[in-house]
């Protein structure tokens, strides 16, 4: 991921964004005079700002207030909803980045304002931002925990993938090196873990990311190189 503590560039396009992000895709260190709400639909998103290192998922909406600093790396095939809340909006929200709990009410507004192409000064969008704004003021601020099952057949495999979170290994595999069934592990994820092995795979790598750039996240800043080129917003 690239370095929040490298030279920030400051940006100006606060349009809503709708993009898919491949898996790895780094987005250099820069900031905003607006709020920012960030959402991965599908994927997860790690960002990084000076004060710490974030995974959304899914089930997790992150804010980056106005001239923080962050980057961003996706992690498996990520689809971003980025939506710029302009100073005005965001008295309510924290002064320091964020990461809430993604109720489906605060999912559907969310992704119904960001898909429709609807101008955000209409009178829909604005009910929308309205929604939004009120389920985030009653979200719970959760960073995110990787769950960690008690049943031994699903714990077994997890402690593989914890020695080796880049493991390329399926289900079907990890579950013959261990001694159960691909069928049965897959229904531990769910009823254990309240997610799919695809998911926590994923989930599980970004956490050994995050805690592996902590450090690097919380330097001062500094002057690097120019940015990736993927996108910055």
């Amino acid at each position: 991921m690239s370095d929040p503590s490298g030279e920030p560039r400051f940006c100006t396009d606060d349009a809503p964004l709708s993009a898919p992000l491949a898996h790895g895709a780094d987005v250099a260190a820069h900031f905003h005079d607006y709020g920012q709400l960030r959402y991965a639909a599908r994927g997860a998103l790690v960002t990084a700002t000076q004060v710490g290192t974030w995974v959304a998922p899914a089930s997790r909406i992150m804010w980056v207030p106005p001239f923080a600093v962050h980057s961003s790396k996706a992690y498996g095939e990520t689809d971003i909803r980025v939506l710029s809340l302009p100073v005005t909006l965001t008295g309510q929200l924290p002064a320091e980045p964020s990461v809430f709990v993604a109720s489906a009410l605060l999912r559907e507004a969310y992704l119904a304002l960001m898909s429709e192409g609807e101008p955000l000064e209409s009178p829909r969008a604005r009910l929308l931002i309205d929604v939004v704004l009120a389920e985030l003021a009653r979200a719970a601020q959760e960073p995110l925990r990787l769950p960690e099952p008690i049943d031994r057949r699903l714990k077994a495999v997890t402690d593989l993938l914890h020695m080796d979170p880049a493991s390329p290994a399926t289900l079907a595999e990890l579950g013959h090196r261990t001694g159960a069934g691909e069928r049965t592990l897959s229904r531990l994820f769910g009823s254990e873990l309240s997610m799919s092995f695809r998911q926590w795979r994923t989930l599980n790598c970004a956490v050994a990311i995050c805690s592996a750039s902590t450090r690097s996240a919380n330097r001062a800043i500094r002057p690097v190189g120019e940015s990736s080129g993927v996108y910055a917003r």
